[in-house]
């Protein structure tokens, strides 16, 4: 089938008006929010039902053309660049939702904003706890494809956590539905498996989210901190003391800073060397309980100052500090690439010194601010590509964080995802056979393939490309386990 041909016949399904083939109207769909990657499409093409979607996906099967599913458009690794040649499959017009209070349960589009979930539930006294920060633009389909997280995800986990079921459309243009609702369904977790599949295994049309009770009381600690030290070893006594805080976010002085320039009337500690955020809800006196815990902590840590804030108001302005921190440095720095990451809590202190050692020896600034509780880090590099080498010094001091974080039991990706991003990191953390594993999945719902193609699972013949697989796992050091 010839192109024009194909983009007639996308017109036929869906109409002209949701066919973008056109130059112009096609540039904005390039790239995600990883600048750097970018791919004109073919076409975009907006579906408007799940019919639409099943035809549409069969059309890509007959005419063996490959599709890349997109949202908002907020992936910071790249899952959501278009392939050559391919079509962009822009679920924005899919965004029907309807709560359900009885069963604590809201069905959603993909196309439904994440933080709309939330203030349609609010009437009915829930919420939805996933709220990464791109939540006010960021969509479920998206949430799901790459598993989002958020400043809640220690206590109330990840989209898989919060997800009952959903219905997607496989590799061959059928409908699949997985879950019904309930929790007990028998059988094999396909739901967790395509939860965080990054469009691979099929396009959402339809998701059963969990909806949780508003807490009763909420309050917000910051505390300030004299050295970095500090403030990690604050994140594990709390742990340790038994305290389930609903978030803990840090920030180095580097964020401290950047948030004070983009909103000084927050009046930060900017002489801290770190801050930690964190967020108790529930019932009224466990949170006074924890409270004085979570002092009793602070104090002998040495902090500068401890601020405590109740009312709604209060706790957004506290919590700005940590919100502004990405605003602040894309106002300030020409460009950004953010290193997302995992490790255990233990090695917190540990890796961030390191972190700011490689720094030192690239010569490329970093500030991190991140979701502490689960060790999620997301040290964000920021660099002049318009400078000759400093692009390139940006992504080799990446991927030395990546080595770090491998070293010390760490994972590659904590929510942003791999996408065409961290392929090669795919190749550090994981054998061959285990590659080979994720292929043989991922045929079983795209036969053919043509499912967002080049991104999250490289081939072998990608890692000896890279040069990176075997030889770099020798060289990773077995990460030190904590003896008892």
């Amino acid at each position: 089938m010839k192109p024009r041909e194909f983009i007639d016949a996308l017109c036929a399904i869906v109409g002209p008006q949701w066919v973008l083939s056109d130059p112009e109207t096609v540039a904005p769909y390039e790239c995600d929010a990883l600048f750097h990657l970018q791919q004109r499409p073919l076409a975009v093409v907006l579906p408007g039902s799940e019919e639409e979607v099943a035809a549409l996906v069969a059309l890509c099967v007959r005419a063996g053309i490959a599709l890349v599913p997109r949202g908002a458009g907020t992936s910071l690794s790249g899952g959501a660049t278009p392939v050559a040649e391919g079509i962009v499959m822009a679920m924005n017009r899919l965004r029907q939702l309807m709560v359900d209070p009885l069963a604590r349960q809201a069905l959603a589009q993909p196309g439904v904003r994440n933080i709309v979930v939330s203030q349609e539930a609010a009437g009915e006294g829930l919420f939805f706890a996933p709220d990464p920060s791109s939540q006010v633009a960021s969509t479920i389909g998206g949430n799901i494809a790459e598993n989002a997280g958020g400043v809640h995800c220690v206590k109330y986990g990840l989209t898989v956590h919060n997800l009952a079921g959903l219905r997607m459309v496989g590799g061959e243009g059928q409908v699949l539905a997985l879950g019904e609702g309930s929790l007990d369904q028998p059988g094999l977790d396909l739901l967790a498996l395509v939860c965080g599949s990054e469009g691979l295994l099929g396009l959402v049309t339809q998701a059963r989210l969990r909806l949780l009770p508003t807490p009763q009381a909420v309050r917000v600690l910051l505390g300030f901190f004299p050295d970095i030290e500090a403030t990690c070893d604050a994140v594990s006594r709390i742990i340790a003391a038994g305290i389930v805080p609903a978030g803990l976010e840090i920030m180095d002085q580097a964020s401290l800073q950047a948030a004070h320039r983009y909103s000084p009337i927050l009046a930060l500690r900017i002489e801290a060397a770190g801050a930690l955020l964190c967020e108790l809800d529930g019932e009224a006196d466990d949170i006074e309980e924890a409270t004085t815990q979570i002092r009793t902590i602070f104090r002998a840590l040495g902090v500068i100052e401890t601020r405590q804030a109740d009312d709604e108001t209060q706790r957004t302005q506290l919590w700005a500090a940590r919100k502004n921190v990405l605003p602040a440095l894309l106002r300030s720095a020409s460009d950004l690439y953010v290193a997302d990451c995992t490790v255990p809590r233990r090695v917190l202190s540990r890796v961030l010194q390191r972190i700011m050692a490689l720094s030192d020896e690239h010569g490329i600034a970093v500030a991190q601010s991140f979701h502490a509780g689960d060790g999620n880090l997301h040290p964000v590099l920021f660099y002049d590509s318009a400078v000759a080498g400093e692009e390139e010094r940006a992504l080799r001091l990446a991927d030395a964080i990546l080595r770090e974080v491998l070293a010390e039991g760490g994972t590659v990706s904590g929510e942003h995802g791999i996408g065409s991003e961290k392929l090669h990191g795919m190749c550090w953390q994981f054998s061959a056979d285990e590659l080979d594993l994720f292929h043989r999945l991922r045929a079983a719902f795209d036969p053919h393939g043509l499912f967002n193609p080049g991104k999250a699972i490289p081939t072998l013949h990608r890692c000896a490309e890279f040069g990176a697989m075997q030889v770099a796992r020798d060289a990773l050091p077995f990460p030190e386990l904590p003896r008892f």
